[in-house]
């Protein structure tokens, strides 16, 4: 019974990285989405344009505010889901990473909040852009290349 638990503890468990994978994912997906995309998703142009003046002139960038603002919720809500989904995958975690470093940036700057929600998002999706989406994904299943 103790050979058995130290096999399981201490071995290179494939099948484990990849339920590890969802979880982590899906975790991300539910939490993101729920706090933080979908209520920036459904403010419409006006939220979308306060979005990127809040947080786009920190990185010099003094236009399209409606427009990162509009990418900036789609990361947050659609990419997520992607990600939780393991679909179109890496650009959303690639998506996510970028806005996740620009909001940590603006709280920084400015002073307000604290980074570490979002530079914790901007890690876990760049781990996860690297990583892959694992076995159970729809990217895995969509997209299998023929080998």
């Amino acid at each position: 019974m103790i050979k058995k638990i130290e096999n399981y503890l201490f071995s290179d468990c494939i099948k484990c990285r990849h339920y590890g994978l969802l979880i982590l994912r899906l975790g991300i997906a539910l939490l993101m989405v729920t706090n933080h995309g979908w209520s920036k998703l459904t403010d419409g142009p006006e939220g979308w344009a306060k979005l990127g003046e809040f947080g786009m002139p920190y990185l010099g960038i003094n236009f399209f505010f409606t427009f990162f603002g509009f990418i900036a919720a789609i990361s947050e809500s659609i990419g997520a889901l992607c990600i939780g989904l393991g679909l179109f995958f890496r650009p959303a975690a690639f998506l996510l990473t970028i806005t996740m470093l620009a909001g940590a940036n603006m709280h920084i700057m400015t002073g307000k909040g604290n980074p570490e929600l979002a530079l914790v998002y901007a890690l876990s999706s760049a781990a996860l852009l690297l990583i892959g989406p694992g076995e159970f994904s729809l990217d895995k299943k969509l997209f299998k290349s023929k080998e």
